[in-house]
């Protein structure tokens, strides 16, 4: 008989902060702060209203918070982490730059948030796996 593979996340995870920076002639930015706290089932992505952000608000925000939460789902959903994704996840914090915040960015910085919410719903990423620690993780090169 086998088992039912298990739920993400088996507990909130809070406090996910990812910061996604590429310097090169075509820049990427996007920082954002999401929790994944469990559902009743499937996948939702919430926005509270009065949102704090950072930055140089681009036009139209509401594009780049639909690509970090496309990429979070598209993270979550691989096949290789045999799980059931039943997570509401909760944008807490986005900050944004002139040249290189675009959907990309934060399609990108999206999945890392997610990867980042697997290893600590395993028990990695804060060293003891506890639920209301806070990360932070850093892509690409400094400046």
């Amino acid at each position: 008989m086998t088992s039912a593979p298990p739920l993400f996340p088996p507990r909130p995870i809070r406090g996910v902060r990812v910061l996604h920076r590429r310097q090169n002639c075509a820049p990427q930015f996007a920082e954002l702060e999401v929790d994944f706290e469990p559902a009743a089932e499937g996948f939702a992505f919430e926005v509270p209203e009065g949102l704090p952000s950072a930055g140089e608000p681009p036009d139209d925000l509401s594009r780049l918070v639909a690509a970090a939460a496309a990429g979070i789902l598209e993270e979550l959903s691989a096949p290789g982490h045999g799980l059931v994704v039943s997570v509401r996840v909760v944008l807490r914090s986005i900050r944004t730059d002139t040249f290189g915040s675009h959907e990309l960015a934060f399609r990108v910085a999206g999945g890392l948030a997610a990867r980042e919410a697997l290893a600590r719903g395993r028990g990695a990423g804060d060293g003891q796996g506890a639920p209301d620690a806070r990360s932070s993780r850093y892509h690409g090169p400094t400046r």
